[in-house]
């Protein structure tokens, strides 16, 4: 049985226009469906705007879905009473994009990675301290920085900040919502690194939201591909980027720079007369669908 489950996930949003006009509805999420297994590295990708950082809400019920199921260990997170979701976000928890909005400026560092703890109601003051300066020395953040402030920090270091709060709970599932590309490239690698290092030693599973694709080419096992909200291929991260099949994909591939300068470029301009938009997903390979 596969960790998380998202079937027929939907969300809408209805933008007001103006006084005489009718509300418009945004398909921001529009059937989409996948399934993370235990301890993967599943990759969901595409251009802003996609949809794909609404999805990794959706799944945590940050913004309330309009339709569709998310099974989390077999049972549907989207039913769950109020009470019951926030014993379910010990198990999933996000690491946001922009490490210098998420944390909050006049708190402590410290308190900031302790207050997961404070609003489950775990341990006592002591066992809490000791914890924060557990996750300090796992991010590898010195511990004398803990009665700190954010805007002491670097933004590599505030990301580490954000990974340490997210994991204080012990969750199975972390969502990292574009989690390294507010960073310099140099430090993408590093945290990049964490990540990495942290799956191996939690037994961690990642929903990896991203919109670089060679980053996710490395790291992920597999991926989705998502536009305009809907997923127009999905499979091993292998196969999809030796055989692109989605007219999408392949433009988004043919954009990614490569390192030498006198290599034959062919950037592909996407065609949306090429595909019908509501093709379902077809298996085009072993392991590999594609909505064609």
């Amino acid at each position: 049985m596969p960790l998380l489950e998202v079937r027929n996930l939907v969300k809408h949003f209805v933008r007001k226009q103006g006084l005489f006009s009718h509300p418009s509805v945004v398909k921001a999420v529009d059937d989409v469906s996948f399934t993370i297994d235990e301890g993967e590295m599943f990759g969901l990708v595409g251009e802003s705007g996609s949809g794909k950082s609404t999805t990794g809400r959706c799944i945590l019920r940050l913004i309330e879905p309009s339709s569709g199921e998310v099974l989390f260990r077999g049972e549907n997170v989207l039913q769950y009473s109020s009470a019951r979701m926030r014993t379910a976000r010990r198990d999933m928890q996000i690491v946001f994009q922009d490490p210098y909005s998420s944390l909050n400026p006049r708190m402590r560092v410290g308190d900031i990675v302790e207050e997961p703890l404070l609003i489950h109601r775990l341990g006592t003051k002591n066992e809490r301290r000791a914890r924060v300066a557990e996750l300090f020395d796992l991010v590898g953040l010195d511990r004398a920085f803990i009665e700190r402030y954010p805007h002491e920090f670097s933004g590599g270091q505030r990301q580490r900040i954000g990974i340490a709060r997210a994991l204080a709970l012990n969750p199975a599932l972390v969502i990292a919502d574009e989690a390294v590309s507010a960073l310099d490239v140099s430090i993408q690698a590093q945290v990049v690194k964490l990540l990495l290092d942290l799956k191996a030693r939690l037994k961690l599973t990642y929903l990896f939201i991203a919109h670089d694709l060679r980053l996710v080419e490395h790291i992920c096992t597999r991926v989705a591909v998502m536009y305009m909200g809907k997923i127009v291929e999905l499979g091993e991260t292998s196969a999809l980027f030796a055989n692109p099949t989605h007219p999408y994909t392949k433009a988004l591939l043919s954009a990614i720079p490569v390192l030498d300068p006198d290599a034959p470029r062919q950037r592909i301009e996407l065609d949306p007369a090429s595909f019908r938009r509501d093709a379902p997903l077809k298996p085009v390979a072993s392991e590999h669908w594609a909505a064609v």
